[in-house]
């Protein structure tokens, strides 16, 4: 008997939504806590770096490498690193919730320099301008720096969204749960080639979509 394929099998039917959902779940949260962090750390780096409105090259350099090394680790290595971690924070190291604290530990870094470039990209005269104004350090970054490079900021936040989604694909080999774990359950383990197209399919369009929302959103704050 040849197995069910498409619409007659129950992987499809019945497990891609709520896999669908566990994705967008982790995607979302991950995003969020990941721009909520990042953003302040960005910041700072920017701030510390040489020519910062903070200059200090002692703390940028260890922000830097804390952000680099960071980075540097393999997303399925750190996941794996992160077990107890997730464990103690949400009280388990399986599905999209322990997957969430991983995905964020990940992204921080990584939005926190997109951050720092957006922010390098603002013209120095307006900073200028501001501070010859009498304007503090911390005026001077909540309404020169950050609404100037809001595009940029939502670009990167962008970026950084569709990056988690392939991340949370990876997550599925470690119990991740979402439309990873369903295309290496079904698709892979049990070689269900629709199940596996499927999953690819519903990610292209999660991605389409943030890339969508997150171009349309940057020009729409774009005043420049």
């Amino acid at each position: 008997m040849n197995d069910p394929m498409w619409f007659d099998n129950p992987a499809i039917t019945q497990e891609m939504l709520p896999a669908t959902i566990d994705t967008l779940l982790m995607t979302a949260w991950s995003t969020g806590l990941a721009i909520l962090l990042g953003l302040p750390l960005g910041i700072w780096l920017f701030t510390s770096s040489k020519g910062g409105l903070k200059s200090n090259p002692v703390v940028y350099r260890v922000l830097s490498l804390i952000v680099d090394i960071t980075r540097s680790i393999p997303f399925i290595i750190l996941i794996i690193a992160l077990i107890p971690f997730a464990r103690f924070m949400v009280g388990t190291a399986l599905g999209w919730q322990a997957t969430v604290v991983s995905l964020t530990v990940g992204a921080i870094p990584f939005y926190a320099r997109l951050v720092e470039n957006s922010l390098r990209e603002v013209s120095e005269g307006k900073v200028e301008a501001a501070l010859m104004m009498g304007a503090s350090n911390g005026q001077v970054i909540r309404q020169v720096y950050v609404p100037e490079a809001l595009p940029g900021l939502i670009g990167a936040a962008t970026v950084t969204s569709v990056t988690l989604v392939s991340y949370t694909a990876m997550a599925g080999a470690v119990g991740g749960g979402g439309l990873g774990a369903l295309a290496i359950s079904y698709g892979y383990q049990r070689y269900q080639s629709d199940t596996m197209i499927a999953c690819i399919i519903v990610l292209v369009v999660i991605v389409a979509l943030i890339q969508f929302l997150g171009d349309r959103l940057a020009r729409l704050v774009d005043h420049r």
